[in-house]
């Protein structure tokens, strides 16, 4: 297993934890996880990669090492975009010149996908790991949804406690029955710590379960898409239950169909694999990304 070397970032009154693998003065990649997951995550994809590369993946804020400034300030849920801005941070931080490759898993996906339209003469690549965006909000959702997040706010989710890492390490198998035991038992001394009271909790802020009262405009996220000039690779499971869950009762064709918004977009899918495609496959997802990105 190839060693990771920790960073203390800070970004905007936050300190950003950030784990870093391989030669400094090799090629980089930048890899973002998904929600409620860690930089740790990418171990597996770390390890399969043929070639030099340094790869550098934060700890999105509330998560894994990096600061919890919601819990810390009493609540309130976190603002996507400033996803997009630590991003931003960090490449003036680690990459002040030139262009950068970016890897993205989930919520990292979209966030690079943002990013990459926002800043497109930053971006040489784009690999977007099971990103999809969310289904198309209605302005007649405002109320519900505003609704709900003040309902929320007086009664804040909390996060479930475990007995033990076995136990943390038996959670991640039931959500993804492919994971193999003793990556699962990594994932779990990455993904919590202890409790104090003999139990472990996950290192995530519980606010991240809180759903923000704004809705998902997909026609402006198409608009920052089309300004993206680097390639994007999608690389999406065969069958993606995340997918089929996202879209809902829209056809897949149509629900996909967004993607057009991309001036460069090509996409490979993979076999045997769910929505942690960079735990089930990783050799394959390696090949992806070095070959797109050499």
């Amino acid at each position: 297993m190839n060693p990771s070397e920790s960073d203390f970032v800070s970004v905007r009154g936050v300190r950003l934890h950030v784990r870093r693998w391989g030669n400094p003065n090799a090629p980089t990649l930048f890899m973002l996880h998904g929600w409620m997951d860690v930089a740790a995550s990418f171990q597996f994809v770390v390890d399969a990669l043929a070639g030099q590369w340094q790869v550098i993946a934060p700890d999105a804020r509330g998560f894994g090492l990096s600061d919890w400034p919601v819990a810390e300030r009493g609540g309130g849920g976190y603002w996507f975009h400033d996803y997009v801005a630590d991003l931003d941070a960090l490449l003036d931080h680690y990459a002040p010149g030139g262009e950068v490759n970016l890897v993205g898993h989930s919520m990292g996906a979209n966030v690079v996908c943002l990013y990459a339209g926002a800043r497109p003469e930053r971006v040489r690549r784009v690999v977007d790991l099971e990103g999809f965006g969310l289904a198309p909000a209605r302005a007649s959702q405002a109320p519900r949804r505003l609704r709900g997040w003040l309902d929320e706010l007086r009664e804040p989710p909390q996060l479930k406690r475990y007995g033990s890492l076995d136990d943390v390490a038996a959670r991640l198998i039931k959500t993804n029955p492919r994971l193999a035991p003793q990556r699962a038992r990594f994932l779990a001394e990455h993904w919590s710590k202890p409790d104090g009271a003999g139990g472990f909790m996950l290192l995530a802020d519980p606010a991240h379960k809180l759903r923000g009262p704004m809705l998902y405009r997909l026609d402006e996220v198409m608009a920052i898409w089309a300004n993206v000039s680097a390639k994007v690779l999608h690389v999406e499971a065969a069958g993606s239950p995340t997918l089929a869950s996202i879209a809902g009762e829209i056809p897949l064709d149509e629900f996909k169909a967004r993607f057009t918004a991309f001036p460069n977009w090509r996409e490979k899918i993979i076999d045997e694999a769910g929505h942690m495609i960079h735990h089930d496959q990783p050799e394959q997802v390696a090949a992806l990304i070095e070959a797109f990105c050499a």
